[in-house]
């Protein structure tokens, strides 16, 4: 860099060393999710559930409405908190168990997603990576939790990171 250069600062996520257990990232803005999402993501993935489609069939159901996809719901809640705490730092997703939604998410709620580290170690088999166990909460605008979800993370290092980054 010279002199009249200006520092460059890329976003990413956190790194396995930079990770707390116990501590409440919470992941904002929210996500206002919209019937163009819903009907899209449901038709793109061949989901035809009238729960999600029909309006007037979904009307007479226990809701009184439609519902918004589920995997949208979990997709988005995951999605959220990569700017924070994965991008660029994740070698892998290993897995999410432990899915549940115990409320419904309708079109027109704002999803707000919080996630905190339950449990990390350094990986016995991959030097300078590590597995890190996170529990996403998705809430909408009222608190309600809509959606729940345990993922495990194969993350980098710091130092490890960078130094594969310098070798290629």
């Amino acid at each position: 860099m010279t002199e009249n250069s200006p520092r460059i600062v890329e976003q990413r996520g956190l790194y396995f060393d930079e990770l707390e257990e116990g501590v409440v990232y919470a992941h904002k803005p929210g996500r206002t999710v919209t019937e163009t999402d819903n009907v899209l993501f449901t038709t793109l993935t061949m989901n035809t559930q009238a729960l999600h489609l029909d309006a007037a069939w979904s009307s007479a159901q226990p809701f009184g409405q439609r519902l918004m996809n589920s995997m949208f719901t979990l997709a988005t809640m995951v999605g959220q908190s990569v700017t924070q705490l994965t991008q660029g730092t994740i070698v892998a997703q290993l897995g999410l168990t432990d899915v549940t939604f115990p409320h419904p998410l309708y079109h027109g709620d704002t999803l707000y997603t919080e996630t905190v580290v339950t449990g990390k170690r350094l990986s016995s088999s991959r030097p300078g990576q590590g597995l890190v166990t996170m529990q996403h909460t998705g809430r909408n605008q009222s608190g309600d939790v809509v959606a729940l979800a345990t993922r495990t993370c194969l993350m980098w290092t710091q130092a490890a990171h960078a130094d594969h980054v310098s070798k290629q």
